[in-house]
């Protein structure tokens, strides 16, 4: 080291002591260097100040919104979101099949004691597989039905055409029916319930009314309860509970739209035809189709005149006594065609006469083309459609064309009868 005063140290040019290797510093630009020299602490603040003007700030990326947001982790919180989407019905493991028949409104049967299993089986076989038979035992069933088109109802081995107790056992266990409903029917707009007039379980099948009604309700049915009920043959009432429980089913079911079958007037119509064996299965088998056709005929477009969806259902949902009946007419080029086919639906129905005038009426005429093409036909068409609709408050009318059939069918409905 040089022993030279601090002030004369770098007089000279020479060698950065600090930077050995560096470039030599002429003297004068080392005494401006020191004078302009500040100290240490505002030194670091400059150089931090300097790095902060340096640094760049980063780029903001633009929002895009991200419609795969179920793949993200937490997708979970937000799926409640897709639950309000369509409505997508879900079906219980012990669901039935959907029924194979052609029909405008979508409904279901009920059969209730042995003789309303026997007529609902009548429409099991023929494709409605939304049928169920509920009883209180199981001795008492028609015979080729699956178990899952049973429903037995604990409380009683069968009621001894005890209406009273059957009631009680409905409405204790009436739990049993809507659950059986609810999962093997899933949803329908309208109930179809048959039971024959005179026995202990069929007569106490009103004690279920509010199990079905709030059934319908609660899969928001469009449809109503409609009851379907059989009276006795003259023989059976002489049987003094028969004939009580036969007369209070029918008060009973009086205020719904229900159809009565009248077992006496089927003997009489089948007798003769079929053996005693088959006459009441023939007769159920002949109803369902009756019926049936109906509701295909309602779900058909026609050239002429529709009977559709909704006419059938402002039918069905008037309130009091119904009545079906129909002909065939081998011969349609008749004058007094009109009152032709009514006379021969009223004497061939399986229903009671009809009294009083009806709410509704709805005839129904299947043709031929021939028919449909003949100018004297088509009036006297015209004219029978005039002389049902004059006996009710409402008409509706259909007619169809169809092939290869023996004569003119037609079918004669009214609704609201006393």
């Amino acid at each position: 080291m040089s022993d030279k005063p601090e002030d004369e140290e770098f007089e000279y040019v020479e060698c950065d002591p600090d930077d050995p290797d560096g470039e030599d510093i002429p003297v004068e630009e080392k005494k401006e260097a020191e004078a302009e020299e500040v100290p240490i602490e505002e030194a670091i603040l400059d150089v931090q100040e300097l790095k902060k003007s340096e640094e760049v700030e980063p780029e903001v990326e633009a929002v895009v919104e991200d419609t795969t947001v179920w793949e993200l982790p937490d997708a979970e919180d937000f799926d409640f979101i897709d639950h309000y989407g369509e409505e997508v019905e879900i079906k219980h493991h012990d669901q039935l099949d959907d029924n194979s028949v052609a029909s405008a409104i979508n409904f279901g049967v009920i059969g209730v004691g042995g003789g309303g299993g026997k007529l609902a089986k009548a429409f099991l076989d023929l494709g409605v597989n939304k049928t169920l038979l509920v009883n209180t035992t199981p001795k008492d069933q028609p015979s080729g039905v699956d178990e899952k088109h049973l429903v037995i109802v604990p409380g009683a081995d069968g009621v001894a055409k005890d209406a009273t107790l059957g009631k009680k056992v409905f409405k204790e266990n009436g739990a049993i029916v809507e659950d059986a409903l609810r999962t093997r029917l899933g949803k329908v707009d309208w109930l179809f319930v048959f039971a024959g007039g005179g026995g202990g379980t069929g007569s106490s099948c009103v004690a279920l009314a509010p199990v079905f009604e709030r059934y319908l309700k609660s899969v928001e049915a469009e449809g109503t309860l409609v009851y379907c009920i059989t009276s006795p043959t003259s023989q059976e009432l002489l049987n003094q509970t028969i004939r009580d429980n036969s007369k209070q089913l029918m008060k009973e079911v009086a205020k719904y739209p229900h159809i009565v079958l009248d077992n006496e007037k089927q003997g009489k119509l089948l007798r003769g035809k079929v053996g005693m064996l088959s006459l009441f299965p023939v007769a159920n088998k002949t109803f369902a189709k009756l019926l049936l056709q109906i509701f295909k005929l309602s779900s058909e477009s026609s050239p002429m005149q529709a009977y559709d969806s909704e006419d059938l259902k402002r039918s069905l949902k008037t309130e009091k006594r119904a009545f079906i009946g129909s002909t065939l007419i081998a011969n349609p080029n008749d004058a007094k065609l009109g009152a032709t086919i009514f006379q021969n639906c009223l004497n061939r129905s399986p229903c009671p006469a009809p009294k009083g005038k009806p709410k509704t009426g709805s005839i129904l005429l299947v043709v031929t083309p021939e028919m449909a093409d003949d100018p004297e036909i088509s009036k006297h068409l015209d004219a029978a459609i005039s002389y049902v609709g004059g006996r009710s408050d409402t008409l509706f009318a259909g007619v169809y064309v169809k092939e290869k059939l023996p004569g003119l069918v037609a079918i004669v409905m009214m609704n609201g009868l006393d």
